[in-house]
């Protein structure tokens, strides 16, 4: 199925996709070094791999995903697409968190971990959007990125 013929990426989308690759590659180093230990609440007690090995893999999921959107553009709808799904395989974390009462990143209560249950939404639809992946499931040319319309 040929889909509408391509329109120029909106002004928005790139510094979008560079941010947030920017705080993936941010928060992928920082699994690996300064708050290892915080990320290691989030891993669910009922999860079945150490929850070092947890945090190490995901650190560097994080820092390859953060990199492939901003160094690979040109398929920026699969890679959007793959953040997306990565910050929906995380969400368990964040509600084990809530759940378990785990105290982490400055999040002592069960209403300041609920509250932040409702941020990962925001964070797939920022992969989404800033990628042009949701414009082009819309549009049935997923997952090709299309390429700029002529002047």
């Amino acid at each position: 199925m040929t889909g509408p013929p391509p329109t120029p990426d909106p002004g928005y989308r790139t510094p979008l996709r560079w941010l947030l690759g920017v705080a993936l590659v941010g928060a992928g180093l920082s699994h690996l070094t300064t708050l290892r230990t915080e990320f290691r609440a989030q891993v669910p007690g009922w999860f079945p791999l150490d929850e070092d090995l947890v945090v190490v893999v995901s650190g560097i999921v994080e820092i390859v995903l953060g990199v492939a959107l901003v160094a690979l553009p040109r398929h920026r709808v699969l890679v959007g697409t793959v953040v997306a799904v990565f910050f929906v395989v995380i969400f368990p974390g964040n509600v084990a968190q809530w759940r378990e009462g785990v105290d982490a990143f400055g999040l002592d209560t069960d209403a300041e971990r609920f509250v932040r249950l409702l941020f990962q939404p925001v964070l797939v639809a920022w992969a989404l959007i800033a990628t042009g992946a949701w414009k082009a499931v819309r549009d049935g040319t997923w997952p090709t990125t299309p390429t700029p319309a002529a002047p």
